[in-house]
């Protein structure tokens, strides 16, 4: 039966409005949004609604395409500031941490494939491919949860979380396609392996950080007349660093997260723009990605390992995740306490990245490899339902968690990133009157000038006899170098 363009493009298109209303559904239930994009996927699946889909690379290209923009846009929107002191613990969590996970894991499951009622029968090589397939935490998970729920958590938590989950996929990638080609060819040299591993760390890291410094002086160069096509530059430019990377050896995963980062820290026209274009192709990916995801998995072949991946699931939130976390971060001794040691170690979350992983056995045909998805898959759902609903509650159970301030944006205004000027919004109140009520009798510092006045629903073009009143909202611009630290104490 041929399906039409137009037929195509309404299922499509009734998908994700089903989809969107429904994880606005299980919003209201603290139910994170992606959990509910893969359960709409399952939903409208052949168990559910009946649409077919089976084609497990395609799955796998869209996920690829997927995650190159998921982590890209990540890294843009990760300050340097916030990682730098977490950096060298998050590097451990992404690489020591992934490896000890997979290890612990692997043994695990070769211990229950040992068992005469198991419902698996997997060699060593399997189960530590079935491990490494679930050894990262999702980076679209931990971004979208931890950014939606508004968990304003202390001691760098947050960027060393995200630093992890945006990090760690190349090593459960390498180790997936690393162990797939070692129960293909039935041996495996650790030489070869440590070759592999360091050549697309270095290539991946390396070529990141070059086409970052590249796409930077090139954007800031061009000097396109549509500034409507500066975004649609950055997502050609996030490809050509992936496949490029991944043509020269090394991990695209890391390089586009990379080069993200260096361009999100660096001076660039027309960034506001790039990003918000980037944010909203994120969660339509993110969107897509798990309702293809969701399509894929036969529900009903998960009742056949529902055991083993419930102890499995067990085993990593329990046991797996606290070691390689504890063990990775025994170099940092006294800097990261037991408290932050015990959240990061809840944070273990799975989603749409182990998934995708999985579907390379699957693709690649190894024997077990749709057994290997069905647990991947649940494994997800239990992780997602569970860790992803209680995160906010168990950063405030242990006392890991500051009110979250209230910032609004009352003007909606941006100077381009390249300006050497900054805008401040500034609150009016009894000490900054305490001289005069007009602008004229304020002391601002040298360089500071108030732009606009926002008084109740209206907006007034000030003066220097401007009469202010207590509760108007200043906009300020200040040349950098000015001493815009003193503003904000005139009025506090």
């Amino acid at each position: 039966m041929t399906v039409s363009l137009e037929l195509a493009l309404l299922v499509g298109s009734l998908l994700i409005f089903g989809s969107i209303l429904i994880s606005k559904t299980g919003y209201r239930f603290g139910i994170p949004t992606l959990l509910m994009f893969l359960l709409a996927g399952m939903i409208f699946g052949c168990d559910g609604c009946g649409l077919q889909f089976d084609d497990a690379k395609q799955a796998q290209n869209i996920g690829t395409i997927a995650l190159s923009i998921i982590l890209f846009s990540g890294g843009m929107d990760t300050k340097f500031g916030d990682i730098r002191p977490v950096m060298y613990p998050g590097i451990a969590l992404s690489t020591i941490g992934v490896l000890l996970t997979t290890l612990l894991t692997g043994f695990f499951i070769y211990l229950l494939s040992g068992f005469s009622h198991a419902e698996i029968s997997f060699t060593l090589l399997s189960s530590l491919l079935l491990a490494a397939t679930m050894s990262s935490t999702d980076s679209a998970s931990v971004f979208n949860i931890l950014r939606t729920q508004r968990i304003n958590l202390r001691n760098n938590l947050r960027p060393m979380l995200e630093l992890e989950s945006g990090s760690n996929d190349p090593m459960a990638y390498l180790l997936t396609i690393v162990l797939i080609q070692c129960i293909q060819l039935g041996d495996f040299s650790v030489g070869s392996i440590v070759g592999s591993f360091a050549l697309q760390f270095v290539v991946g890291g390396l070529g990141g950080f070059l086409f970052g410094k590249a796409v930077v002086w090139l954007v800031n160069r061009i000097g396109l007349k549509n500034t409507e096509l500066y975004p649609v530059l950055m997502v050609s430019f996030v490809f050509i660093i992936y496949c490029s990377v991944f043509l020269l050896k090394g991990n695209g995963y890391l390089a586009v997260y990379i080069a993200g980062l260096v361009i999100g820290n660096s001076r660039l026209y027309h960034k506001k723009e790039i990003s918000t274009f980037l944010s909203g192709m994120t969660w339509l990916l993110q969107v897509m990605m798990f309702l293809i995801l969701g399509l894929l998995v036969v529900p009903h072949e998960m009742l056949d390992v529902t055991v083993t991946a419930i102890l499995v699931s067990l085993f990593m939130v329990l046991v797996a995740r606290p070691l390689s976390v504890w063990v990775s971060l025994l170099p940092f001794g006294e800097r990261i306490n037991n408290k932050s040691k015990l959240f990061i170690s809840w944070v273990g979350l799975r989603g749409a990245a182990p998934i995708i992983f999985a579907t390379y056995p699957v693709v690649a045909e190894v024997e077990g490899a749709n057994q290997i998805f069905n647990i991947v898959f649940f494994v997800t759902l239990l992780s997602l339902l569970f860790q992803g609903m209680s995160l906010s509650k168990v950063a405030h159970k242990l006392d890991l968690c500051d009110p979250v301030s209230k910032k609004e944006d009352f003007f909606g205004i941006e100077f381009p990133d390249t300006m050497d000027s900054s805008l401040h919004e500034l609150p009016c109140t009894p000490k900054l009157l305490r001289q005069g009520d007009r602008i004229r009798d304020i002391p601002f510092p040298k360089g500071v000038l108030v732009m606009l006045v926002k008084r109740d629903e209206r907006f007034l073009v000030p003066n220097g006899d401007l009469q202010l009143k207590v509760g108007d909202i200043l906009l300020l611009v200040a040349q950098d170098g000015s001493e815009t630290q003193k503003v904000s104490s005139l009025s506090h």
